[in-house]
C-alpha cells in the first residue's frame, strides 16, 4: 500500500525511511508489529529494542528465499515472533499502538508517518485478525540452503505416494520419530499447515524429484 496525500491531515507526516525509520523504532517502548509483503519499510535485528514485544507477519514464499529466509531467521533470533501467511494484505509497521509507518512514495523511498487513530487501529485490527491463523517461524526451521537434502527428498516422495510414516522410516533406514519430526520441519519451513499442502508445496519449487533414491 502506497499512501500520497494532496492536502495532508494533522497527524500525517512524510519523512525518508532511511534513518527516518530508525528514530521511530528507538523510540518504541512497549511493541512493534508489522505486516510486510517485502516490499514495503521493515526493520532488522539490529533496531530490536531489549523490553519491547515484536510480532513481525511475512509471505509464506519468505521461508525459502534465501537471503530473505535468513533475515527472518535473524529476527527470530534477535526475539521477534515471526509469522508466516501465504498472502500479506499491506505494509505497515505500527509502532506502540499509536504510530502507522505506512510507504508513501516508492520513487524515492519515504515513509508515511500517521498519527490518526483511525488508521492505526486499522492496521491493528487487520493485523490481530491474520495472526492467529500465521505459521510461526523458529531459527531452527530455517537451514542453510534452500534445497532440500536428498534424504528429505525421498522421503517427502514416499509419503506423496502414499508410503505411511512407518514405511518411510524403513526404506531410508531411520526411525519413525526421525520421519516425523523431518515433515514437521519442513512443513514449517514452507509454512505449510497439512502435509498435504506441503506436498502441494514443495512439488511447486520442484522439490519432489523422481531421481531422488
Amino acid at each position: 500500500m502506497t499512501v500520497t496525500m494532496l492536502n495532508p491531515p494533522t497527524g500525517y507526516q512524510q519523512i525518508p525511511a532511511h534513518g527516518g525509520l530508525a528514530e521511530l523504532l528507538a523510540s518504541a517502548e512497549d511493541e512493534v508489529i508489522t505486516m510486510s509483503t517485502l516490499a514495503g519499510p521493515t526493520f532488522g535485528p539490529r533496531e530490536v529494542k531489549h523490553g519491547v514485544r515484536y510480532r513481525a507477519i511475512f509471505p509464506d514464499h519468505a521461508r525459502t528465499t534465501p537471503t530473505v529466509g535468513r533475515h527472518l531467521g535473524a529476527l527470530s533470533l534477535a526475539g521477534v515472533a515471526v509469522r508466516t501467511i501465504p498472502h500479506v494484505p499491506m505494509n505497515a509497521i505500527v509502532i506502540d499502538g499509536s504510530v502507522a509507518v505506512l510507504p508513501a512514495d516508492t520513487t524515492n523511498g519515504s515513509i508515511a508517518v500517521l498519527r490518526l487513530t483511525s488508521v492505526v487501529v486499522t492496521a491493528l485490527e487487520l493485523f490481530d485478525r491474520i495472526w492467529p491463523d500465521a505459521v510461526p517461524l523458529a531459527d531452527r526451521d530455517l537451514p542453510a540452503e534452500a534445497d532440500l537434502s536428498l534424504r528429505e527428498q525421498e522421503m517427502l516422495r514416499l509419503l506423496a505416494l502414499g508410503a505411511t510414516d512407518e514405511v518411510a522410516a524403513a526404506h531410508l533406514d531411520i526411525s519413525v520419530r526421525t520421519v516425523r519430526r523431518m515433515v514437521a520441519q519442513i512443513m514449517n519451513r514452507l509454512g505449510a499447515r497439512s502435509r498435504f499442502q506441503a506436498g502441494v508445496k514443495a512439488a511447486d519449487r520442484g522439490w519432489l524429484l523422481e531421481r531422488a533414491s
